[in-house]
């Protein structure tokens, strides 16, 4: 069956595909995804403070570079087989090698629905991904010339709102612990479905006002939109396999690893690279790969984690 949250998401694309007045006002929806970021980051914080730091160190190298070649292998199909320009390629690989709070935070529901334990660091996973992605990105397009405004840049992705509300959260949730989580478990953990659920209402809006840039676009973009985020998906699974992650844990880092950004590396490319196309991008996240992964992806991503899990 359908998860419940996910059909709050179809019934925001019906809405939008048959021309409906409906909509959330936009205060809302930025509120919403405050929420969400800052109860992603509370729990990930929390199981946190139940482990040691140092032995993640080598598991955050590898999910660094994770994200940087999933950058550079996007680029190089994009540009060769997709013929986009230098500029569109490495801008549209910037996005599908970072990664998509919404989406992550549907795996963790589906997880969390089934009673799927998974690993309290996969939150740290989820902020460092964001990086690699935009830092290769502009160098694909700019190098490593003096013109470029690294400090600027630095201060967008290293201090966005996303970033910081995820790393605030989990500082938070390890310096607190159980207890001094308690009083507001009931806002941040209890309500965490209901409120993902008028999130993806709202996202299944935004992603019907993309349907016509795709059909601009062709077969490259649905095509791209769903093999890449399979490929990428696979990649991501092997990098849990290497790490010895528990099946909840491989299902979202592959999860992470499929999903692509259309918050924090918009905002960014749009400041570093302000040539690119933004809607050629979008288009192909919002349109293609977040509803794909949302209702076929994750329960793939989890088949595959229960088959492949103990095979290193």
């Amino acid at each position: 069956m359908i998860d419940v949250v996910v059909m709050f998401f179809l019934l925001g694309l019906a809405a939008g595909l048959m021309r409906s007045d409906f909509k959330l006002p936009a205060a809302l929806y930025e509120s919403l995804a405050v929420f969400l970021l800052l109860a992603i980051g509370l729990k990930g914080g929390l199981g946190l403070a139940q482990q040691p730091i140092l032995p993640l160190l080598p598991q955050l190298a590898l999910v660094i570079g994770l994200g940087a070649v999933l950058t550079l292998i996007g680029f190089t199909v994009l540009k060769g087989f997709g013929r986009l320009n230098r500029a569109d390629a490495a801008s549209m690989a910037a996005h599908y090698g970072s990664v998509s709070v919404a989406t992550y935070a549907v795996g963790v529901n589906w997880l969390s629905s089934r009673q799927i334990a998974f690993e309290s660091q996969m939150v740290i996973f989820l902020a460092v991904m964001e990086i690699p992605a935009i830092l290769v990105g502009i160098v694909l397009v700019r190098g490593m010339g003096k013109d470029t405004q690294w400090g600027k840049l630095a201060h967008e992705t290293f201090l966005g709102k996303g970033v910081v509300l995820l790393l605030g959260g989990m500082a938070i949730g390890w310096a607190a612990g159980p207890e001094g989580l308690a009083p507001i478990k009931p806002l941040f953990f209890d309500l965490f479905k209901g409120v993902l659920a008028l999130f993806l209402l709202e996202m299944g809006l935004i992603v019907s006002r993309q349907f016509d840039e795709i059909k601009k676009r062709g077969v490259f973009i649905l095509a791209f939109g769903v093999l890449m985020p399979l490929f990428s998906g696979a990649l991501g699974l092997f990098c849990g396999l290497l790490l010895g992650l528990s099946v909840g844990g491989l299902t979202l880092l592959a999860t992470l690893a499929a999903s692509a950004s259309y918050i924090a590396v918009p905002a960014t490319m749009r400041l570093a690279v302000p040539e690119a196309n933004p809607v050629i991008s979008l288009a192909a996240v919002l349109g293609v790969t977040f509803p794909f992964n949302v209702v076929f992806g994750i329960p793939l991503y989890h088949r595959l984690a229960t088959h492949f899990y103990g095979a290193f």
